[in-house]
């Protein structure tokens, strides 16, 4: 069986979901005012202690910019949100894959891959150069079976992020991840030439073995540059649908 636990929303997530809904959708524009308190809690049907909550947190997140004695104005989020705004883009509001997002997410990673394989071959401790090694060999054991290698592949680059020992390349690769994980599926054949591509992987594993931060990064380079034309060649073809 398939089933998982039904997760426990509290009053102010869904205000917060809501919300947050309206404002990437461009229902409230930026510069506009959120309804007041009493608006909110009358449209929405809950206390004003889950509004708050929600406001506060639409703040944290840079949705809205909150004032005391001048109310909340909705910011523009392409300019004061961070990455973990990303995974929302993806659908937009009639259910499709916005193409944008997917084509913004894939480009980051090519940004961010080669240079952390770069820096991983820098800096990564013993036992780091050992786990890329040991998941390459499992790679290597089930290369025909490209289901069984996108997991392993996504569990490759974990390990070098890791090993580049950079905060902002795992934050940035955490909601890179979550938004690859809504799509999976779809992505398994659009990646396939760079997923069944671990010779390339053996090549980064023993380039950041022997400290060789210059080849881990040409040869990432060249690797997600593979994924990259499958990403081109797929949106080009749903683009002309």
């Amino acid at each position: 069986m398939s089933l998982r636990p039904v997760a426990r929303a509290s009053l102010s997530d869904h205000v917060f979901e809501q919300l947050t809904t309206e404002i990437v959708e461009g229902r409230f524009e930026p510069g506009t005012a959120l309804p007041s308190e009493r608006a909110l809690c009358e449209a929405l049907q809950v206390n004003r202690g889950a509004v708050r909550e929600a406001v506060k947190r639409l703040a944290q997140a840079g949705l809205v910019d909150s004032q005391h004695g001048s109310g909340h104005h909705v910011l523009d989020f392409r300019r004061s949100a961070g990455l973990d705004l990303l995974p929302r883009l993806l659908f937009r509001a009639d259910g499709d894959v916005d193409l944008q997002v997917v084509r913004s997410v894939m480009e980051l990673r090519s940004a961010v891959g080669p240079d952390a394989a770069g820096r991983c071959a820098e800096r990564a401790t013993a036992a780091q150069q050992a786990a890329v090694t040991a998941l390459v060999d499992d790679m290597e054991r089930v290369a025909g079976d490209t289901a069984v290698l996108q997991g392993l592949a996504i569990r490759f680059w974990d390990l070098v992020i890791d090993g580049s020992d950079n905060i902002a390349y795992r934050l940035a690769y955490n909601a890179l991840s979550e938004v690859y994980d809504q799509v999976r599926p779809a992505l398994i054949e659009v990646l396939g030439d760079e997923i069944r591509d671990v010779a390339r992987c053996r090549q980064i594993a023993e380039a950041i073995q022997s400290r060789d931060a210059t080849t881990a990064r040409e040869v990432a380079r060249a690797l997600t540059d593979r994924g990259m034309q499958g990403m081109r060649d797929a949106l080009a073809l749903l683009e002309d649908r």
